[in-house]
């Protein structure tokens, strides 16, 4: 299984996959959900508005419009604050669901392997505590272990780039 971290912009990789961390409408916000839809275009708005929205935990996918992937995962992150009781299997599900719906791209499209791009999911306005949820993201796609996916963890800043690289090294 493949993992590494990168400090750079989710929405100028040129990978199969990135995942977006979505609100439950799917229609945009803030952070690197609004960072996606911008690039992306409208037509993403339009396509989203067509998917009914999306449960925290749940994961659906688009096309990505004018991003250099090819599609996105949106994936709704627990509210830190708000679904703290169930907020560390909310968070996991994001990764099994985004994980899964990456696999079942890979098979559709008889592809070897792909690569996905992960941001941080429900650490930005969400307030998820940083080094918990970057344990958890590791951890759960570990035990996934997946050899045919390379996950790339996409830190925006670099205290989230220097906690991952941290975490990694204690693998």
């Amino acid at each position: 299984m493949i993992m590494r971290v990168i400090k750079d912009d989710i929405t100028a990789l040129d990978v199969d996959i990135i995942v977006n961390a979505a609100n439950k409408s799917l229609l945009g916000g803030g952070g690197v959900d609004g960072a996606i839809h911008r690039a992306s275009g409208p037509k993403l708005l339009e396509e989203c508005r067509s998917l009914n929205g999306c449960n925290t935990g749940e994961s659906k996918m688009t096309d990505a419009y004018n991003l250099p992937c090819k599609k996105i995962i949106h994936t709704v992150g627990p509210i830190y604050y708000y679904d703290k009781e169930n907020s560390k299997e909310l968070l996991e599900n994001c990764y099994k669901s985004s994980m899964s719906l990456a696999e079942e791209y890979r098979i559709n499209n008889n592809l070897e392997k792909i690569t996905i791009a992960f941001p941080c999911i429900s650490t930005g306005v969400y307030a998820y505590p940083k080094k918990e949820a970057c344990k958890i993201a590791i951890n759960t796609i570990k035990e996934i272990n997946n050899d045919n996916i390379e996950v790339i963890f996409v830190c925006f800043d670099l205290e989230n780039y220097n906690i991952y690289m941290e975490e990694l090294k204690n693998e």
